[in-house]
């Protein structure tokens, strides 16, 4: 069981620990932006400071991150690891554990150095500094796969042409970037409390910048650098979206991506460099700065520009051809360390491209949604034919490649498709029911979801192993995601009496819901900073040099328990017709999927483990527990 080793890789979000969320977003609501929540609904400390804008009123006040007691943390990380253990195993663990909670033991001190931490009042979350760099800066493999996510949105019928496509997304992101760069966004809400929104400040001109032995972002003046940044053919534009204090119609944004379809010519593709291990792209990078300062003016207007639109030459029709395309593409029409890319293909297709380390999926979900909202209901004026006169056009942005940064691009080329090719992409489209059928059942939607996946990985190899789902903690300052570990006792006994054709079906429906609530109350418990995963790491991080690494760290059920075989969130929206991202274990899954009315959608991604077989489960799964939740229905009444 414990022979296989994970990967030197941050544990799973989706978008990693993660995705996209990567969070569940069934429990977080998208106020209007002029709606106002009344303040005295909110417990005692909640204050409203308005000089921070609409956006930002309640970080101060949102409440810290807490520190669980190491007893319940203990308690909590017994009950998670004991299906997934032999009796001897589960024994050595827990002894190992008893270990450390004792009194005089190794975790008192380090949870006295922990709760000092989150006291610290020059400290907003005592996680968040270690999370990022830990999970993200520090972390070397390349962004793509790894770590970027993707949105698929749903076909604009009243725009085939690439270019009205391009310019109204366009239009509508600068609608919602006015409200970020203002602060006026009014702030989401989970449980009816306010939700931390400071991610949103690394949303629209930032970017990720390679350096040894951590990354960097870099956030930009929005009112200094009021330009887009548009990639075809592997060539760079720079386009201003606001010229003399005026944003630029969707007119006249269409005519820019016109002038570029029509301008743009196959050129080296500098942004296949984005693709490589973080280390190599940093001596590339530096190498690309130090030979030119038109290199060095180029990265910078990437950089800075409030976001990126990739125009590819590709027309991706199923599924399956659109998730590839936004989720890598052919690795060279892009650049991977910005935050946002909105991807527009020569059919009019489209969809959106994240870098994972400054935000969840949270954010960037908002972002797509409202959108592609406001596009789909007509809700700002894109129609309007007038064009100034006196537009300029396009600026290509140059790069100087001497020949060690050609070779340099052939590398990661070389790379790229080496990743890229390692792994496979299947989407599941379930179009059996959705929501509404769950709903009916009086089950969690994304509970129930979760007991289809353990359910597929069951009937694939016989038995379940440590998953992972993204559970928000932005009801906190500086909040982004802890683990919720999926399996349990009650999950596992539910998987092991579907797969027994001798227990009938009322118990098999007794374990079902004894599954559910165990999966909601660990989420519930996750959400409010009480799971196991991320107080783990705070203690282990609160060693000191020389001190002997405690044996609950040296028991391989730690390790074990943490490997992520499956890595899951969801996201639902009615203008998205796919998302996902990748695995974070060689030997595991990546499973993202979006909970509709009447359908549920999985993309699913492996490297060689069989993801059409796992697609298969998924879909036969899904149909399993339906049939099994169908009797439970009361009977309509008979009309008089």
């Amino acid at each position: 069981m414990f022979n296989a080793v994970a990967r030197a890789r941050p544990p799973a979000s989706l978008f990693r620990q993660r995705l996209i969320p990567k969070s569940s977003l069934k429990s977080i609501a998208m106020a209007p932006v002029n709606s106002r929540r009344n303040q005295s609904s909110f417990p005692a400390g909640y204050r409203e400071d308005h000089s921070k804008g609409a956006m930002l009123r309640f970080e101060d006040s949102l409440p810290r991150l807490p520190v669980p007691t190491l007893q319940e943390t203990a308690k909590r990380y017994l009950r998670s690891v004991h299906p997934l253990l032999s009796k001897p195993e589960y024994e050595a663990t827990t002894k190992a554990v008893e270990e450390f909670v004792a009194p005089g033991g190794p975790g008192e001190a380090l949870q006295k150095r922990l709760v000092a931490r989150r006291e610290d009042p020059t400290i907003r979350n005592w996680l968040a500094e270690w999370w990022n760099e830990g999970a993200y800066m520090g972390y070397r493999d390349p962004i793509v796969p790894y770590v970027s996510y993707f949105y698929s949105h749903r076909d604009d019928r009243k725009r085939r042409n690439p270019a009205k496509r391009a310019a109204a997304m366009s239009t509508a992101v600068l609608e919602f970037k006015k409200q970020v760069d203002s602060c006026s966004l009014e702030p989401e809400y989970m449980k009816k409390l306010p939700m931390a929104m400071s991610s949103y400040e690394w949303m629209f001109n930032c970017c990720r910048v390679p350096k040894k032995p951590a990354d960097t972002s870099v956030k930009y003046p929005y009112q200094e650098n009021p330009h887009i940044v548009v990639i075809r053919k592997n060539q760079f534009w720079k386009v201003p979206h606001e010229i003399d204090g005026k944003q630029l119609n969707t007119s006249e944004l269409e005519q820019q991506f016109k002038r570029i379809y029509e301008k743009a010519e196959r050129s080296a593709p500098v942004g296949i460099l984005t693709s490589q291990n973080r280390d190599v792209w940093t001596d590339v990078y530096e190498r690309l700065v130090a030979s030119s300062d038109v290199n060095k003016s180029a990265l910078e207007t990437i950089q800075s520009a409030s976001f990126v639109v990739c125009l590819d030459d590709a027309s991706p029709v199923t599924l399956e051809e659109r998730a590839h395309q936004y989720w890598h593409g052919d690795g060279s029409n892009r650049w991977f360390d910005k935050t946002l890319q909105f991807i527009i293909n020569d059919n009019g297709t489209s969809g959106f491209m994240g870098e994972h380390s400054m935000m969840d999926g949270t954010p960037t979900h908002r972002l797509n949604d409202h959108a592609n909202k406001l596009i789909f209901t007509n809700a700002l004026d894109f129609d309007n034919p007038n064009v100034r006169s006196n537009l300029p056009d396009p600026t290509p942005i140059r790069f100087h490649l001497t020949p060690e940064l050609k070779e340099d691009i052939e590398a990661a080329q070389h790379h790229f498709d080496g990743q890229i090719g390692a792994h496979e992409l299947r989407v599941q489209a379930y179009q059996g029911y959705g929501k509404g059928l769950i709903k009916k059942f009086k089950c969690s939607p994304d509970a129930y979801v979760q007991m289809i996946i353990q359910l597929a990985y069951h009937k694939f190899y016989g038995k379940n192993r440590p998953t992972y789902e993204s559970a928000a903690t932005r009801r906190f300052q500086q909040g982004r995601t802890e683990t919720c570990r999926s399996v349990s006792d009650e999950s596992v006994a539910f998987c092991n009496a579907m797969a027994d054709a001798s227990v009938p079906a009322e118990k098999c429906q007794q374990l079902f819901r004894e599954a559910l609530h165990a999966h909601v109350k660990y989420i519930n418990d996750a959400s409010d900073g009480r799971g196991v995963d991320r107080h783990l790491l705070g203690l282990k991080k609160c060693l000191e040099e020389g001190e002997e690494l405690p044996a609950l760290y040296r028991d391989p059920a730690y390790a074990y328990g943490s490997k992520w075989f499956i890595s899951t969130s969801q996201l639902s929206s009615e203008y998205f017709n796919g998302y996902g991202w990748s695995q974070v274990v060689d030997d595991g899954w990546g499973i993202a999927y979006m909970i509709n009315e009447n359908s549920i959608q999985f993309n699913v991604v492996s490297k060689g483990l069989g993801s059409e077989r796992m697609s298969f489960y998924l879909n036969e799964a899904a149909g399993d527990i339906r049939d099994l939740m169908l009797p439970t229905l009361e009977a309509p009444k008979a009309k008089l």
